[in-house]
């Protein structure tokens, strides 16, 4: 007789009852990772994050070999035969020397201004997340593992600013600042995370609500663990997914967010790219040069795509009661 050894089956299988094989154990990590990596979708959409992100810390890297200065004036690309408007030549003036076509009027890159604009509208979608899910979680948090009066201020407290006028409000507000371009991010990033942060503060409040009648946190206070050990080590690790999911969704909303305030003139100041503002610049010259209009339109409908597959596949991936 042969002597049986015990084989492990391979990722994501799991060996059949009775067969006399190993079954090897997987954490929530293992087997959210093996899902995502089955949604092809999903993937795309975060290799695409991950380029836009490499390409706005790279920007000056790319622009010097495949661009021009950002604010440098190229007139001579620029027909005067069309009152000096649009561009030379067909497409918004693309060619291998200008891989995107000029600006209108200034004949400026194009490409330059899309590439350094991504860092704008990055880090200001970027900071706002991170200031609404700090904010949220805490509040959320606290809000449903107290429950009770506690709760029902931070309740109504989301609630007060959910009725909020954000976009009257930010625009208020902005319009009467410094034209200053840090300032004016700071102030983006404070506007957009601090009204934002009740949406994944309610996500996080039923969340809680929830977790804190399991029997783990019974079984947590019955050997004295105080409330804080229970908040960070039972609570916060159950709730990471929620929170990262959230995250994911939140971010292509706040990049339209700060778009739609530079569209409207309130954003960051000139010179400083971006693209809500190149929108904008566009309305001007949509009859002579449509492609200006189109690219960074583009940029925005791809970021904002990239970032909705990358948060619903990871929401798909993380959910335990999911198929795929």
């Amino acid at each position: 007789m042969t002597s049986s050894t015990d084989v492990t089956p391979p990722a994501g299988e799991e060996a059949p009852v009775g067969s006399g094989k190993a079954i090897e154990g997987r954490s929530l990590g293992r087997i959210a990772w093996t899902r995502l990596k089955r949604d092809r979708v999903a993937l795309t959409g975060g290799g695409v994050i991950i380029f836009l992100i490499l390409v706005a810390i790279f920007a000056p890297i790319i622009n010097k070999f495949l661009g021009h200065p950002v604010n440098e004036y190229h007139q001579d690309k620029i027909d005067p035969n069309l009152g000096g408007i649009p561009p030379v030549g067909t497409w918004g003036g693309i060619s291998s020397e200008f891989l995107f076509g000029v600006q209108p009027v200034t004949g400026r890159d194009l490409f330059s201004q899309i590439i350094y604009g991504s860092q704008t509208s990055l880090l200001i979608a970027l900071l706002a997340t991170l200031l609404a899910v700090v904010i949220g979680v805490v509040v959320g948090i606290t809000a449903g593992f107290y429950g009770g009066w506690v709760d029902s201020l931070f309740s109504r407290f989301m609630d007060l600013i959910l009725a909020f006028p954000l976009i009257l409000f930010a625009i208020a507000l902005i319009s009467v600042l410094p034209p200053t371009t840090g300032v004016r991010i700071a102030v983006m990033v404070f506007i957009i995370g601090g009204f934002s942060w009740p949406y994944i503060g309610r996500i996080v409040r039923g969340q809680a609500l929830s977790l804190r009648e399991r029997e783990f946190i019974e079984a947590a206070r019955s050997i004295g663990a105080g409330n804080f050990r229970i908040i960070f080590r039972e609570l916060l690790p159950n709730l990471a997914a929620p929170i990262l999911v959230y995250s994911t969704l939140i971010i292509p909303t706040n990049i339209l967010f700060e778009a739609a305030l530079s569209f409207l003139g309130v954003g960051v100041p000139p010179p400083t790219p971006s693209w809500g503002r190149l929108l904008s610049d566009a309305v001007n010259f949509y009859e002579y040069d449509p492609m200006y209009m189109v690219i960074p339109g583009m940029a925005i409908f791809i970021t904002v795509l990239a970032f909705n597959l990358f948060g619903d596949g990871l929401r798909d991936a993380l959910d335990p009661k999911s198929n795929r």
